[in-house]
């Protein structure tokens, strides 16, 4: 299986993207990477960097819908999924679909709802389905998970738990542009090409339609993984439930999303087979999200970031 095509693609995603998200480019290599494995990812970052946009921008480039959802401590499973409605005309009940009925769901703020509200993902995100009233109903197959959080805004808020943010495959920090970027922002802002108005006007082409991303992402399957690079990255992953400093480590789930990740980097490099960078560059955003340290390490100050450098330079990289 040839993999030029999907890296043609994979550039022309990040260069649509561009024209709208300025700066960012490894924030939209990591989302690019969790949508062409089909995963799902957590992106953290404070108020007014883009991350709604850099979803939508996303969305439109690669052909798929785009729905958004405010998470608030009052919303309901339903208001998620939707719900039965009876018909007095046709004196029966009609689904009435929820937002999560898309293909791009932005979860905005999503540890502001209580676990009740939060769970009404987890079927969706691991199977690809939705069950209301006991009945079944089928996602897209492009359905992705983007959800967000405030990193300094804990208050009123309910932590995610580790079950859900373990289905998420990469942790996505999105920091505020450097100086240069910032006046370009502010100087396109004054004019037409301001980022939001790029996709009103549609400045902003798609690169292929939305049936087109299955067979693209069997092209990943042609990036070569070398079996010594499996064992490392397996020991990556292991070296986090052996740290002295960690309560929790990675499970199983994040060894698989550490080699799927790895290969879509490659791709995103555009090269067919994956090296030990590309491996150590998917380490912390496949683990940050997976650790718990235990207390008293984390009152010493001691941070998920560090520990994982730790264990990268504890594991022999071969050669």
């Amino acid at each position: 299986m040839n993999t030029e095509r999907l890296k043609a693609i994979l550039i022309q995603a990040r260069q649509e993207t561009g024209k709208v998200i300025i700066g960012q480019q490894d924030v939209v290599e990591k989302a690019l990477i969790a949508i062409f494995t089909g995963n799902h990812a957590l992106i953290e970052g404070v108020p007014g960097v883009a991350k709604t946009l850099l979803v939508r921008t996303l969305a439109h480039v690669l052909g798929c819908d785009f729905a958004r959802i405010q998470f608030t401590p009052d919303l309901m499973p339903a208001d998620i999924t939707g719900t039965n409605v009876f018909n007095l005309q046709r004196n029966e009940f009609s689904l009435i679909k929820g937002p999560i009925f898309t293909s791009f769901l932005l979860a905005d703020e999503i540890n502001r709802a209580p676990a009740k509200t939060q769970s009404a993902l987890l079927q969706a995100m691991q199977e690809r389905v939705v069950t209301i009233d006991r009945e079944t109903h089928p996602l897209p197959s492009n359905f992705t998970v983007f959800a967000t959080q405030n990193p300094i805004e804990y208050e009123g808020t309910y932590p995610l738990p580790e079950a859900q943010k373990d289905r998420f495959m990469l942790k996505i920090t999105m920091k505020a542009p450097d100086r240069a970027e910032e006046l370009s922002l502010a100087q396109r802002t004054m004019t037409k090409d301001a980022p939001e108005a790029l996709l009103v006007q549609g400045v902003v082409r798609p690169v292929i339609q939305a049936g087109d991303l299955a067979v693209l992402r069997e092209e990943l399957a042609a990036v070569v993984i070398r079996d010594e690079l499996v064992a490392y990255l397996v020991d990556l992953v292991r070296g986090t439930r052996q740290h002295e400093s960690v309560l929790v480590g990675a499970g199983p789930r994040a060894t698989q999303s550490l080699i799927m990740a790895a290969r879509a980097c490659a791709a995103i490099s555009g090269r067919d087979f994956v090296t030990p960078d590309d491996i150590k560059t998917m380490t912390l955003p496949v683990l940050e999200h997976r650790l718990i340290l235990r207390p008293e390490f984390e009152i010493e100050g001691l941070t998920v970031a560090e520990v994982v450098q730790q264990i990268l330079q504890q594991v022999a990289v071969p050669r």
